[in-house]
């Protein structure tokens, strides 16, 4: 076990912290996980120290888990499962290095959230590729490597936007930069040279990023990354589409997409609406497509008027009708309040108190049978159809969707909390067992994603190995079974 000298001469003795009351809460999380409290809790402020930290870990053999957002957490990929670990809290590395109009790209580092990205890019005429109201103090980087979806699919060409380029240390201590980062030269030398860190790929023929996203820091830390950014329009029309059934809807969203007419694009059912918009007393219809059409700098108007013709037509041909507000409430506000950092009590956990939430890949099309499978869970296990809220944003440009369902509750009502949990876990199976993509396999998760693909899992603790011989990288949160 290492000591706090060891570590107050890498990062500075104010920078180790020993406060029980916060270790403790890291034993813990909104999901149903359990860990052990950690032994120490650092703040790094360069790469060089994470570096540092990273190789006394090796040398000593403690397990060191990262973390950049602010509490609450709610995945369990930040709780330690082995004693003595030392959480790695990036949350003091704030730069944002550059912001780069022309190119649209802002390079930063882990500890800049969204709130802070948001204000800054809005300064230069930019705007955030941000998930459905992410929490103020979201790290923006943690929220890239998490692959989480954001709210304008049509800007989403690969599973790995709006993250581009990125340096990071890996398990074994050695630092490496990703994509057009890599060089040749510094960034300095780069920037020059009109360089932006842009390009993903690479360096040579293999694709590193793809092996650190979606790992729950079990391959090393992110010290700085470069995230695609886009204009900020200069004229904007919102717009909903109503429908009893959400499966009156999917064509229509196909169509939309399918021409990239749209920017920002998502279906909601009532529940979550209403958890979204809790000032208004209207009743909003069972399912609403929320979406946005946005004029740039040249033309903007023009812009909005054909593109508003076009999508009619289709709206004509499927049978929709877009209307410009609900229950009292514009599209435009609901559009404005879903694409900003969700300030104050966080926005699924205001109908009830408590959400814990069941997410995962499929297809538009698919989805009315899990909504049909999860209907028949949640009446099985009592849970009312007024607490279950449903969120579907399309990704990829609409050639797939995160479904995601919010389990609304009372936290402080124990037989409550228990029937949530029971449905949690039977729903998550059957989900799985239809085809559903655990693409973010948190916690028990894990057995679910793995459990008919052991190659993958044979793979992925070879990769672990090479990438962190020692182990020491938030081990027992990658897959199943002795990692290294």
């Amino acid at each position: 076990m290492v000591g706090k000298k060891a570590l107050a001469g890498i990062v500075g003795e104010e920078n180790v912290v020993t406060d029980r009351n916060i270790l403790d809460a890291f034993a813990v999380d909104k999901s149903y996980g359990e860990g052990t409290p950690p032994a120490f809790l650092v703040k790094p402020h360069s790469t060089e120290e994470v570096q540092a930290v990273i190789n006394l870990a090796k040398s000593e053999g403690f397990p060191l888990i990262p973390v950049s957002s602010g509490a609450p957490r709610d995945h369990e990929d930040t709780v330690p499962a082995c004693a003595d670990s030392v959480i790695v809290d990036l949350s003091d590395m704030k730069k944002i290095v550059r912001l780069d109009r022309r190119n649209k790209v802002a390079l930063i580092e882990p500890g800049v959230t969204f709130g802070e990205l948001h204000a800054a890019a809005k300064a230069a005429g930019l705007r955030v590729l941000m998930p459905l109201l992410p929490r103020m103090n979201k790290s923006v980087l943690a929220s890239c490597l998490e692959r989480e979806p954001f709210t304008i699919p049509k800007y989403q060409w690969d599973t790995t936007d709006p993250l581009m380029c990125m340096e990071l240390v890996f398990g074994s201590g050695d630092i490496y930069r990703t994509g057009s980062a890599a060089g040749p030269g510094s960034l300095e030398a780069q920037w020059e040279t009109g360089a932006a860190q842009k390009n993903p790929l690479g360096p040579g023929q293999w694709d590193p990023l793809r092996l650190v996203q979606g790992a729950q820091g079990t391959m090393g830390i992110v010290t700085w990354g470069s995230v695609k950014l886009e204009l900020l329009p200069r004229e904007e029309k919102c717009f909903l589409a109503a429908a009893e059934k959400m499966d009156e809807l999917i064509e229509f969203s196909y169509l939309i997409q399918k021409f990239k007419l749209v920017d920002v694009c998502f279906i909601m059912n009532a529940v979550d609406l209403a958890s979204l918009r809790m000032d208004v007393v209207g009743k909003f219809p069972p399912w609403v497509l929320v979406y946005s059409i946005s004029g740039y700098e040249y033309f903007p108007g023009e812009r909005i008027d054909y593109i508003e013709h076009d999508i009619e037509e289709m709206a004509h041909a499927t049978g929709v009708l877009p209307i410009s507000g609900v229950a009292g409430v514009s599209a435009g506000d609901i559009v404005g309040a879903a694409t900003l950092p969700c300030e104050g009590i966080y926005w699924k956990d205001r109908l009830r108190g408590d959400c814990r939430d069941i997410f995962f890949i499929t297809t538009l099309d698919r989805v009315p049978r899990f909504l049909d499978a999860m209907a028949g869970e949640a009446k099985a296990h009592g849970f009312p159809e007024g607490s279950l809220g449903i969120y579907i944003q399309p990704i990829q440009q609409g050639r797939n969707c995160h479904l995601e369902f919010n389990l609304m509750y009372d936290g402080r009502n124990a037989d409550e909390a228990g029937r949530v949990r029971a449905l949690y876990e039977t729903a998550s199976v059957r989900c799985a067992d239809m085809g559903a993509f655990f693409s973010r396999p948190y916690g028990a998760w894990a057995a679910l994603a793995y459990r008919k693909d052991q190659p993958t899992v044979k793979a992925l603790k070879m990769v672990k190995h090479m990438l962190d011989p020692k182990g020491i990288m938030n081990p027992g949160k990658l897959s199943l079974g002795t990692e290294v």
